[in-house]
């Protein structure tokens, strides 16, 4: 009885390909922000808004689902965004997250008056986002620091 190598060989070439092919994500880029408004200023809160650009270097696509991120500015809580949204992310270009955040107005005034005597300011946005492609969504942890120019100064 004469046994077949093909059957055998078949899966592990198949394994060797893929693993290959295969490389580990880019982080996306943070390229800038446009836009920034603040809205509907009361006692209680506001909501400011804003456009993340970024850009994706990978060589596929993604689906930005849902955010849920806390604010800081220079380690002081600023505001809280969750958002259901539906972004396209397309490979090695550019894309814009549309983000709203629910701001604290105790702190907002504190770092408003932080952010006119100093032209650069910590933010770090702390959290999760919800990314997936062709309806498969996995939840990534989200802990990024950046200088930011806030001044009122500019």
């Amino acid at each position: 009885m004469k046994i077949s190598k093909t059957p055998i060989l078949l899966p592990v070439l198949v394994l060797i390909i893929f693993s290959t092919s295969c490389h580990a994500p880019k982080d996306l880029v943070f390229k800038e922000f446009n836009g920034l408004t603040v809205d509907n200023i009361s006692f209680s809160g506001a909501t400011l808004k804003v456009n993340l650009v970024y850009y994706n270097p990978n060589n596929f696509g993604l689906q930005l689902s849902r955010t849920d991120l806390d604010v800081f500015v220079d380690s002081t809580f600023l505001g809280h965004s969750a958002q259901d949204i539906q972004v396209t992310i397309p490979k090695r270009q550019d894309f814009t997250i549309p983000l709203k955040v629910d701001l604290d107005v105790k702190n907002l005034l504190k770092n408003g008056i932080n952010s006119y005597f100093n032209r650069n300011v910590a933010v770090r946005v702390l959290g999760s986002v919800t990314l997936g492609k062709v309806g498969v969504y996995k939840k990534f942890a989200v802990d990024y620091t950046s200088m930011q120019n806030f001044s009122m100064f500019k």
